[in-house]
């Protein structure tokens, strides 16, 4: 019986050795050769001449530039993403398909052309750039400016990656939990947002890691001042422009293993959440 089971598994996903062996080559193409050459690009250089590439004060200056700004704009778009994920999928209204294709939109754009409008729109003479500069808040230049370019290419990670599973989730389990006395808080926490966790982390994860590697949407609204608004990602542009491609390298290097170490973060808070929640 064993035996006939496993031929009657085999047949039903035939082809496996092939397409394996089709999906590994093009993971190892796009994927692990370019990062591999990175890696042993950067690995050429001794560590003193590596320590002076990647951690002299503009390098350091970078990274936190580019990881706080990247963490910032991921926590906005999670409420936010969230919240437009909500409205398309539990309210009808005028428009509302419209507004559903509008999300995709930074998805189609080239992020120059939405750094472009957003320094057009928050710039020192912009529509809203002029008041908020009159309260005393300026966006333009800033890291607030930063943060507001990510959060527009990271908002359609966090709807697309929610809205699916609020289809799945029948808005009856909401009423019965109000039938039953639930507050609206309580509904969220203890109905909702078990159900939302792995999307809600997922979609974070997403946003942060496009944010850290974000180049075009920025350069126009940060005002690239070294040590004060300058991206990571301008300053391994900057480096390949000196023909310093070791430098480039040493910098894309340690991009590199700070989105994994926070990717691999994200995913360990993730399965110790979901083992806590289903323990109690």
């Amino acid at each position: 019986m064993s035996t006939d089971s496993a031929r009657h598994k085999r047949r039903l996903l035939p082809g496996f050795g092939l397409t394996l062996g089709i999906t590994l080559t093009l993971l190892s193409v796009v994927v692990l050769l370019p990062l591999t050459l990175l890696v042993l690009r950067a690995a050429e250089m001794s560590w003193e001449e590596f320590k002076v590439a990647a951690f002299s004060r503009r390098a350091l200056s970078a990274y936190r530039v580019s990881f706080v700004t990247a963490l910032a704009a991921a926590v906005l778009v999670t409420v936010s993403g969230t919240l437009v994920a909500w409205v398309l999928e539990r309210y009808d209204f005028p428009g509302r398909r419209a507004l559903d294709a509008l999300v995709d939109l930074p998805f189609a754009l080239p992020t120059a052309v939405a750094g472009i409008a957003l320094t057009a729109l928050y710039g020192p003479t912009g529509p809203i750039g002029v008041p908020l500069e009159a309260m005393g808040i300026k966006v333009a230049y800033t890291h607030i400016g930063i943060t507001l370019a990510l959060a527009f290419v990271g908002l359609p990670f966090v709807v697309r990656t929610v809205q699916p599973v609020l289809e799945e989730l029948e808005p009856e389990l909401e009423e019965a939990a109000a039938c039953l006395g639930a507050t609206r808080m309580q509904t969220v926490v203890r109905v909702l947002f078990p159900a939302l966790q792995p999307a809600l982390i997922a979609g974070f994860a997403l946003a942060f890691a496009r944010g850290v590697g974000e180049y075009g949407s920025v350069i126009f609204i940060a005002g690239n001042l070294p040590m004060k608004t300058e991206i990571a990602p301008l300053l391994v542009v900057i480096r390949l422009e000196e023909f310093d491609y070791q430098g480039a390298a040493a910098i894309a290097s340690v991009m590199l293993a700070g989105s994994f170490a926070a990717l691999a973060l994200v995913h360990f808070a993730s399965v110790k959440l979901r083992r806590a929640m289903e323990a109690t």
